[in-house]
């Protein structure tokens, strides 16, 4: 059986070689080896012997084309650089099937100049959904005036606003494309997997090519850019991006879209997977790979501080030189910022920590009031266990720092009266203090209320004064504790008798 010592440094030797086996995929991911000048199976690109290009994009409510029938052009673009950066804006008509809750999609082509996408054998293409189902998001009412948001809509519609439960077709008002335009030289035997499905190869003489390789950029995608679909919308705008892309950052954002699908597929839902997109789209990759090192050592630290806080209260028996009135406070502000936060639709990555310390509070309240339960029938009977004189004595400490301190001092006030600190869990203190500081950085990157983000500013003072007290008030390791033990008395092993 492991102590909890080895229990900890096996978490956290866990926890590194997580980390370290993380940065060798992601360096997999972002650097792909060349294929050697003297072998016979490499794949050059098409775009080194500088084909002049066209641009066309199209829409249509099939998701197979082939030929010019049933598609509208939305977009065309002659003489198409891609090295070149640019961004247009286009009216889109939405045809009656999509009105009706149906699905439209963009063809973009990528094919020599002055030819039809569909008579050119070395053209490329990808195929894009514009819109997708979302529940439309209620209109914002004023509780104090009364008014909506938009007071310029008339009744009919906002009767048919309000009757909207299910998922509609939103319009996704921007389309993102990225082609790849880096000069490198696959290596046959060996192509990365992510890339070699967005890949056309063909054959030229004795070499083979690989063409212009296009990607549409999902998670530029936001929630804040769709625009839900009614029946009387004829016609809609669409952001036409484009920018050119290395092959490290299209690997890397190979991955990263299908991690969002993976996510959505576990029942993550469109705002949720909205927040993950903006950890990618509104940070550079530096900021990014300095976001996964917050996380994970967030997710390290909240692991490590509820195991020491929930081992701590385990073991505790008694509530001598604890706050009883603190704990209950605490349960009670912790579940209230919870529902706070459920409320809010906050993101997962604060919500789930968040419910887990709720519920770990709920129980330290049973432990320090001596809760127990028995069934009488089908009624449950609460008991509530009784107090020894030194719990009475802490609850009068307790009592007078409720009256004489404000809530911040209360750990001062407790620790002053007791002159002494060794009843607290340091451990888990320290596990959440580190905690702390990590989400002074997540507090820019989470979405979160202003309310929460302010409190983990909140959590810095706190901790100061908890440094403030293990500082004014020293264990006193010659000090016998309520079992009569000290920590310098050395248990005495007895002989072993054969």
């Amino acid at each position: 059986m492991l102590n909890r010592s080895s229990f900890t440094t096996l978490v956290v030797g866990v926890f590194i070689v997580y980390v370290v086996h993380t940065c060798w995929v992601m360096y997999g991911i972002v650097y792909t080896k060349p294929c050697e000048s003297h072998s016979d199976n490499c794949i050059k690109p098409y775009l080194s012997k500088r084909p002049k290009l066209q641009l066309s994009v199209y829409t249509t409510t099939r998701t197979t084309i082939s030929a010019e029938n049933n598609v509208d052009l939305v977009l065309n673009v002659d003489n198409f650089d891609v090295d070149s950066k640019f961004e247009r804006t286009v009216n889109v008509t939405v045809p009656k099937k999509t009105r009706n809750n149906g699905t439209l999609y963009a063809y973009v082509f990528l094919h020599h100049a002055g030819v039809l996408p569909w008579h050119d054998g070395k053209q490329v293409h990808i195929l894009s959904p514009l819109t997708t189902y979302m529940i439309p998001k209620p209109e914002e009412v004023n509780l104090i005036t009364g008014e909506t948001g938009t007071q310029q809509i008339d009744t009919d519609k906002k009767k048919e606003t309000y009757a909207l439960d299910e998922p509609v077709s939103h319009w996704r008002s921007r389309l993102t494309l990225n082609v790849m335009v880096e000069d490198f030289v696959f290596d046959g035997s060996s192509l990365p997997a992510d890339v070699h499905r967005y890949m056309k190869m063909i054959q030229l003489g004795k070499s083979v090519y690989y063409l212009p390789i296009i990607f549409i950029d999902q998670l530029s995608n936001r929630v804040k850019d769709l625009m839900m679909i009614n029946r009387s919308t004829t016609e809609l705008p669409l952001t036409v991006s484009y920018d050119k892309i290395s092959l490290g950052k299209l690997r890397f954002w190979i991955h990263m879209q299908d991690a969002v699908y993976s996510l959505q597929q576990f029942g993550f839902s469109e705002k949720d997977a909205d927040e993950v997109k903006g950890l990618f789209v509104d940070t550079n990759l530096y900021f990014l790979a300095l976001t996964f090192f917050v996380a994970a050592f967030h997710l390290l630290f909240d692991f490590l501080a509820f195991k020491n806080d929930i081992s701590f209260w385990k073991k505790k028996k008694n509530m001598v030189g604890m706050s009883t009135k603190a704990v209950l406070w605490r349960c009670f502000s912790t579940v209230v910022i919870f529902l706070f936060l459920l409320d809010e639709q906050t993101s997962l990555l604060v919500l789930i920590p968040a419910g887990i310390g709720a519920i770990i509070e709920v129980w330290k309240v049973k432990k320090a009031l001596k809760i127990s339960f028995r069934w009488n029938g089908l009624m449950p009977e609460i008991k509530f266990g009784a107090h020894s004189e030194s719990e009475r004595k802490t609850e009068e400490y307790d009592t007078q720092a409720m009256k004489y301190l404000s809530y911040l001092l209360y750990p001062l006030c407790i620790g002053g009266a007791m002159k002494s600190v060794a009843h607290l869990p340091w451990k888990a203190f320290t596990y959440k203090a580190f905690n702390t500081f990590i989400d002074d950085v997540f507090a820019f990157i989470i979405t979160m209320p202003t309310s929460h983000r302010l409190a983990c500013f909140r959590d810095d003072v706190v901790f100061l004064i908890y440094l403030y007290q293990r500082w004014l008030y020293p264990v006193d390791k010659s000090r016998v504790n309520e079992y009569g033990e000290s920590y310098e008395e050395k248990t005495k092993r007895k002989p072993h008798i054969n």
